[in-house]
């Protein structure tokens, strides 16, 4: 089981803030896709992902008890 936490306005879009799913020997980018099944309406076209607390790449692989974050560009002043 993998942990997906969303931040920003993904949260809101999403309407959660964190759920669990079965995407173990999955790559980064297949659970993109499932985010873009899962969830339609989202952009997700500028979204990192940090798996475990590090921006992970497109080919790296979640093992069970992973955690995902999935973070929109942000600005600040």
């Amino acid at each position: 089981m993998i942990t997906l936490y969303y931040f920003a306005g993904l949260r809101e879009a999403t309407g959660t803030a964190q759920e669990q799913a079965e995407l173990e020997g999955r790559t980064v980018d297949e659970l993109l896709d499932w985010v873009r099944h899962k969830y339609p309406h989202l952009s997700l076209d500028a979204v990192r992902v940090a798996v475990n607390e590090e921006y992970a790449l497109p080919d790296d692989r979640l093992r069970s008890g992973d955690t995902a974050a999935l973070i929109p560009p942000v600005s600040g002043g």
